[in-house]
């Protein structure tokens, strides 16, 4: 289905683009880190703050720096329950030509951008990444069998509905056929590949070939070319 095939691509890109703005963030961090003051500050208030997901409190903290300057500033990162009470002593790291960016040392406030980047990153790109990869390893598998495959004559028992995969609400099928290895007398079980249409009216036969591997019937290909496109 073609909605499948942007949706691998879309899940690959937005996972790059995040983990690269977890980099981003990492290496951000770390200078400001590296030229930071660190000094004492006191949170002064609990800025609530609400967003379409949740509602949190940001700590609004004043220090002084190491010149006498009065700083007050609002940390970028906030919780529910609140992390920080007011009133209370925290560490600031700030830097002396700008000492408005200060944040308070702590996990969410310094790396709080770069896991949660990093983190939805690395699951976009591992669920695109893992679906071109299988589409790649599928297509390597089908070009193989037809160029090497032993074909074989299995017959049609029925057209399921392949219910592990859904899109849109709606689920493909399949084609499922049965053969009798005349070797073993083993009785095995094929599935075609996903059809996004019902195919059950355009089956004109009792039986269908199947490309499967020499010796090894659990690596085939069931040859739906006989079935009509579907259109885009």
């Amino acid at each position: 289905m073609k909605a499948i095939s942007i949706l691998k691509y879309v899940f690959t890109l937005i996972g790059l683009g995040m983990l690269v703005g977890a980099a981003y963030s990492y290496i951000h961090t770390k200078n400001f880190l590296k030229d930071a003051i660190t000094t004492n500050g006191q949170v002064i208030d609990l800025v609530y703050s609400r967003s379409s997901d949740s509602d949190v409190y940001k700590p609004r903290v004043s220090f002084t720096t190491n010149t006498g300057e009065n700083i007050t500033f609002t940390s970028s990162s906030g919780s529910n329950p609140p992390s920080y009470s007011k009133g209370e002593t925290v560490e600031v790291f700030y830097k002396p030509e700008n000492p408005n960016k200060a944040k308070i040392n702590g996990y969410f406030s310094l790396w709080g951008a770069t896991s949660i980047l990093g983190g939805l990153g690395f699951v976009f790109f591992a669920i695109g990444g893992s679906m071109l990869l299988a589409g790649v390893l599928n297509k390597r598998k089908i070009s193989y069998l037809k160029n090497f495959g032993v074909p074989i004559l299995a017959e049609i028992q029925s057209v399921g509905i392949n219910r592990s995969v859904r899109v849109n609400g709606r689920s493909p099928f399949r084609i499922i056929a049965q053969w009798q290895n005349p070797a073993t007398s083993e009785i095995h079980i094929f599935n075609s590949e996903n059809i996004w249409f019902d195919p059950s009216d355009h089956i004109d036969r009792e039986e269908v070939s199947v490309l499967i591997q020499k010796g090894n019937p659990k690596k085939y290909y069931v040859d739906i070319s006989f079935l009509p496109k579907l259109a885009e």
